[in-house]
């Protein structure tokens, strides 16, 4: 008895020994580089609410701000289509737990939420805010904790500042989140809060304003100001995001000459930073994605009024530098419209239509089940007469809609130019579905009398706003995903790998400080960085190097064999066991990473 009590108190105090250990380890591995995090709109404790813009503004620009290397986030675009489609109304804030449903229907592991208030100006004192932020743990719906001493505890961030001051709050905010997920932040707060205070104060509020305001002639002053207010502080660049709103507040109400202003701004200003960064000789950190949207609708503008060679020229870059489908679709339409409407030049009608039929073959190739895309193609294939290959995608078409009159009467043509005796039994399928208004008779009267279909349009259907980033931002991110293109930072890190192979590592370094001066969280360059030290023997530094590579990318692999291998020469076999562990997950077939499994073996015997 007396021998298994002095176990029990041995086992004990090994367990109060070992718990803060594992709990530490346990609060490293809350948030790992894989998260995705949703902010939510702060809540306004004050009963005045012409402050509620506020709220709005921490959701927008903290979600800005967290777009750091290793870490997702579910923008505040995005997170507002996910709201209506699971019927949550925008105009009120969702409790806790349908925020946490939300987050989990967008994949978050982490959610940010806040409050404010806010006291207003006095004869003496600017207006004040106070706020509270909490971070969550979709998954267990407890805070995010850290370990202080033997205890676990969930910090609140919590800062209080003047109002006019808003945009350096909110940076604070985005840094003291990124922090309490690792303390080995390569920047700096002050870097993070500048980053956040590149708009005017007043353009911002005016702005966030006008997103909130229902779409008429107050959202527009407001916008409006929000565009004025920034030119007269930077009169060389434009407000890109109130510029864009503008755009497509105009484009709604179908005032087209002043929504293709709007959205010229954007494009003007997303090509002033590209050759500011140029000029600079520093990375891009441009909004590519505003101006894809900006050049998408300027495009689709000129479309609509029947400028098809203005459309193809704004259309044809943005085609070739995101490859959507979206874009092929509707380019691809364009063109064959364009060849239709030239009548005095058959070489330029001929190879608009050679243009066309390539850009929907690689829509149809990216998209082989959309019906519309199928239409397009075969209709594009029949109007230079590939009989065949038109009738393949007829056929795909009807399969995925039985009911398509005009693709059986496009297939029924086709048929009938290559002598098929299937032919007759389409037509009739044809006028059956085509009988609506005597639809059939008008085609047929216009085939028999000129063997043309001009009353067959091309079938684009534009996406909504709410639906171009669900839809064609996402075909952007998922194409450049699955075929990534060589940017700047690609170059230059080429650049630095090839200099560090060379063994000159003082141009390697240069290298890589230009990259991070634009670009302060690749983590490839920290990678670099981590053996450069390495060869030169300084492990402090290259350890330092390798933890802040696998901050921004935990699939790092190279970073997590070199600190194993130091924790192998230190004797640290604790460590070794996990890096090994790591690396062997990320690829257990990488010969490093089971050469380092097995140091570790030899290690912990």
């Amino acid at each position: 008895m007396v021998g298994t009590m002095e176990m029990i108190r041995k086992l004990l105090t090994l367990f109060i020994i070992v718990l803060p250990f594992v709990l530490a380890a346990e609060s490293r591995g809350q948030s790992s580089a894989g998260d995705t995090v949703l902010v939510m709109p702060f809540e306004n404790r004050t009963d005045m609410q012409e402050f509620n813009w506020v709220g709005e503004s921490f959701a927008l620009s903290v979600s800005e701000l967290l777009r750091v290397p290793g870490l997702n986030v579910v923008t505040n675009a995005e997170r507002k289509l996910l709201q209506q489609r699971l019927r949550m109304p925008l105009t009120s804030l969702p409790s806790l737990a349908s925020s946490l449903r939300l987050s989990r229907e967008a994949g978050a592991t982490l959610l940010i939420t806040g409050r404010y208030s806010i006291t207003p100006a006095a004869e003496d004192t600017a207006a004040i805010i106070d706020v509270t932020v909490k971070i969550i743990l979709v998954a267990e719906g407890r805070y995010l904790s850290e370990q202080i001493g033997n205890r676990q505890i969930s910090r609140d961030i919590v800062l209080r500042d003047a109002l006019g001051n808003l945009q350096s709050v909110q940076g604070q905010v985005a840094y003291q989140i990124l922090y309490q997920r690792d303390k080995a932040l390569p920047f700096s707060q002050n870097q993070l809060i500048e980053s956040a205070s590149k708009v005017p104060a007043r353009a911002f509020e005016a702005y966030i304003k006008g997103l909130l305001s229902p779409a008429g002639e107050l959202r527009e002053n407001f916008l409006r100001n929000a565009v004025r207010l920034y030119s007269e502080s930077n009169p060389e660049s434009a407000y890109a995001e109130a510029a864009l709103e503008l755009g497509h507040l105009y484009l709604g109400q179908r005032k087209f000459n002043e929504a293709i202003d709007a959205f010229e701004r954007v494009v003007s200003a997303h090509n002033q930073c590209r050759a500011a960064a140029k000029a600079g000789d520093r990375m891009l950190g441009c909004n590519d994605e505003s101006f894809a949207e900006a050049s998408f609708y300027i495009g689709t503008i000129q479309w609509e009024r029947g400028n098809f060679e203005q459309a193809l020229a704004v259309l044809r870059p943005l085609a070739e530098d995101l490859q959507l489908t979206t874009v092929y679709n509707t380019l691809g339409a364009i063109a064959v419209q364009a060849s239709r409407a030239e009548r005095r030049n058959e070489q330029n009608a001929a190879a608009l239509l050679a243009e066309g039929i390539a850009l929907l073959k690689t829509a149809a190739d990216s998209s082989p089940d959309d019906a519309s895309i199928r239409f397009n193609y075969g209709y594009t294939l029949f109007l230079q007469k590939n009989f065949i290959d038109a009738a393949t995608q007829f056929r795909a078409a009807i399969e995925a809609n039985p009911r398509d009159g005009e693709a059986f009467y496009l297939l029924a043509k086709s048929l009938q130019a290559l002598k098929d005796e299937s032919a007759a039994v389409v037509d009739d399928q044809a006028r059956t579905f085509l009988s609506t208004a005597n639809r059939y008779a008008t085609l047929e009267r216009e085939w028999q009398r000129s063997q043309t279909i001009p009353d067959i349009r091309m079938r684009v259907t534009q996406p909504r706003r709410s639906d171009f980033v669900s839809v064609v931002l996402r075909d952007r991110r998922n194409t450049v995903a699955s075929q990534p293109r060589l940017s700047e930072t690609d170059n230059l890190l080429a650049q630095a790998r090839e200099h560090f192979k060379n063994g000159n590592d003082e141009e390697a370094m240069a290298v890589i400080r230009r990259i991070l001066s634009g670009e302060p969280m690749n983590a490839e360059s920290y990678l670099l960085l981590g053996k450069i030290h390495l060869r030169r023997g300084d492990r402090e530094q290259a350890m330092s190097s390798f933890k802040t590579a696998l901050f921004w990318d935990n699939r790092q692999i190279d970073a997590h064999i070199a600190l194993g291998r130091i924790y192998f020469e230190r004797g640290e076999c604790l460590q070794v066991k996990n890096y090994a562990a790591s690396a062997l997950e990320i690829d257990p077939n990488y010969s490093d990473a089971i050469s380092l499994g097995r140091q570790a073996e030899r290690c912990s015997k």
